[in-house]
C-alpha cells in the first residue's frame, strides 16, 4: 500500500489535543495529533528537545488516518520534572516512561516512532518487550549511543559532582533570557541541524515566562538532563539487545547527521537486528539530524509507506 503525501495539509490534520498522563511525581504531557479513539503511534523525540519535533510531520501522519501521539519526557518540554535529588539515566528511564503510558491506556502492542534518544528509547522497548511492538522507526540513530567504559569513567567523577551543583541552584537563580536570546542559543547549540523556524517550534514547548522577571524566559528542560554519561551502554550490550528485536523496524539515515566514532558503530546493531526482525528497511535521506523537522515532506512518505505496507 503506498502513501499519498500531499504537498499541502489542511486544517483537518493540524489540529491536536494537549494531554496529561499521570506519573507518581506529576505528569508526562503530549500533543494527540488525529483521533482519540484510535490507538495512536508513540512519537518521542531527542535529547533536549521536546514533542514539537514532531510538528511538521505529524500532519502528514494523520492525514493518511492514523493517530499520533507525541510525547514529551519527563525533563523535558511540558512534562514534569523528576523528584528532587535523583538523576536522569536517559535510555533506561525511557522505556520505564513508554511502559507507563502503554499499561495508562491498556494497549497491548504499539508502535513507535522515535527521533534520536527517541530511537534508542524505541530500540529498548523492542528489545525488552518483543512480543508488544509491532513496528518502529528509528530516526538518525540505530541504538542508544555506545561509550567505551575507559571514557565513561573518565568523566563519571565530574558529572556525579555536577549534579550536587544543581541541586544547590533555586529557582531564584534560574538564568532568564529575552525570547531573541534564547532563540539565538537554540540556533547555535544544534549548529545547523535546526533551521530558524525547527528552533521557534521547540520554544513554544522549551520555554515559559520567567516568573519574576518581566518580558524574560527561562527553559523548560530539567539541567540534570546534562548529567546522564553513566547512561551510556558497550557495544556487546547494545547487540545483545539488537538480537533480542523481531517487530519490523525502519531506520532513516541522515546524510548530515549524526557522526559516529567509529563510523561503524551505526551499522552493526542494525547487522544484527537484520537477522532477527521480521523486516529492517535501512534509508538514507539528504538532510540533517534533525530531518524529521526541517524537511518533513521528504521522509514523511517512507514513513507512511512503512507504517501502512506489511513485512512480506
Amino acid at each position: 500500500m503506498s502513501a499519498n503525501v500531499n504537498g499541502s495539509i489542511n486544517g483537518d490534520f493540524t489540529e491536536f489535543k494537549e494531554v496529561e498522563i499521570p506519573v507518581p511525581w506529576g505528569y508526562i504531557c503530549g500533543k494527540w495529533w488525529g483521533s482519540r479513539d484510535l490507538q495512536p503511534i508513540i512519537g518521542i523525540h531527542g535529547w533536549q528537545d521536546n514533542s514539537g519535533t514532531f510538528d511538521k510531520l505529524a500532519p502528514y501522519i494523520t492525514q493518511q488516518g492514523l493517530s499520533f501521539l507525541c510525547i514529551d519526557l519527563p525533563g523535558h518540554g511540558f512534562s514534569s520534572h523528576i523528584p528532587k535529588g535523583l538523576q536522569y539515566n536517559l535510555w533506561y528511564d525511557g522505556v520505564y516512561y513508554v511502559r507507563r503510558i502503554v499499561k495508562h491506556f491498556d494497549w497491548k502492542k504499539i508502535t513507535i516512532i522515535g527521533h534520536s534518544l527517541g530511537g534508542g528509547i524505541a530500540f529498548l522497548y523492542a528489545s525488552i518487550f518483543p512480543d508488544e511492538v509491532s513496528k518502529y522507526v528509528s530516526i538518525d540513530i540505530s541504538s542508544p549511543s555506545v561509550r567505551n567504559p575507559k571514557r565513561i569513567l573518565e568523566f563519571a567523577g565530574i558529572h556525579i559532582d555536577k549534579l550536587f551543583e544543581y541541586e544547590k541552584k533555586s529557582l531564584e537563580h534560574t538564568p532568564c533570557y529575552s525570547y531573541e536570546n534564547m532563540l539565538e542559543m537554540m540556533l547555535d547549540a544544534h549548529d545547523g541541524s535546526v533551521d530558524k523556524e525547527g528552533c521557534e517550534i521547540l520554544l513554544k514547548r522549551g520555554t515559559k515566562p520567567s516568573t519574576d522577571k518581566e518580558n524574560l524566559y527561562v527553559f523548560t528542560r530539567d539541567p540534570r538532563l546534562k548529567i546522564a554519561v553513566l547512561s551510556f551502554l558497550s557495544m556487546d550490550k547494545v547487540l545483545y539487545f539488537a538480537s533480542r528485536i523481531t517487530c519490523e523496524v525502519l531506520n532513516i539515515r541522515a546524510e548530515d547527521g549524526i557522526k559516529l566514532d567509529p563510523p561503524a558503530n551505526y551499522d552493526l546493531p542494525l547487522d544484527t537486528i537484520e537477522c532477527t526482525a521480521k523486516r529492517l528497511e535501512r534509508v538514507v535521506v539528504k538532510g540533517t539530524h534533525h530531518v524529521h523537522l526541517t524537511n518533513a515532506k521528504a521522509v514523511a512518505p517512507i514513513i507512511i509507506n512503512f507504517l501502512l505496507s506489511d513485512a512480506d
